[in-house]
């Protein structure tokens, strides 16, 4: 998934690869909160909140918010997602912004045909080509074991060596 910021950041890359079924854009900006100032209000409960400067809380879920405020927060939403658009265009100027700062989002391929990203492929695919220009190593990692544990494992396979010669000649001594 590369929506919404995560987007923005990918938009740094030099080359931008994605699955086919990732989820490429969401070139948007939301402000979302429940208000429940008539709840309170219906129910005789006061709420007080003092605070110093006009738009020092433009939304407040318990507050009253005035066409003021809801105006101030939209400039404000305004103004981040044109920040959010010229980042974007800066970073990736092939994109239409146009057609793609919708806060829509679409699957890699599609997203390659509004040339968001530069190629489609899966994760596993870019390693296994990584893997054919680079050296690459196999590591094992071993867990040291204890000096207990070392002789647990030799007085276990002791016992074992010493039950199986026993029961290999009792059964040689039955049935001889």
């Amino acid at each position: 998934v590369a929506a919404s910021g995560g987007y923005m950041m990918a938009c740094l890359a030099d080359k931008l690869i994605a699955a086919p079924f990732a989820i490429i854009g969401s070139i948007g900006v939301i402000v979302q909160l429940p208000n429940f100032h008539r709840v309170l209000k219906k129910h005789d409960v006061d709420y007080e909140m003092i605070s110093a400067g006009e738009f020092k809380r433009t939304l407040t879920t318990f507050g009253e918010i005035t066409d003021k405020s809801r105006e101030k927060v939209q400039e404000d939403v305004q103004t981040i997602h044109d920040i959010f658009k010229t980042w974007v265009k800066e970073h990736r100027p092939s994109v239409d912004i146009d057609k793609v700062a919708t806060g829509e989002t679409w699957l890699g391929s599609q997203a390659k045909e509004k040339y968001m990203v530069d190629d489609i492929r899966t994760s596993d695919e870019c390693i296994l080509q990584a893997c054919e220009s680079a050296e690459v190593f196999e590591v094992e990692y071993e867990v040291r074991k204890s000096i207990q544990d070392k002789l647990v494992n030799v007085l276990e396979n002791s016992f074992e060596k010493v039950l199986s010669r026993f029961f290999t000649q009792s059964r040689n001594d039955i049935y001889q």
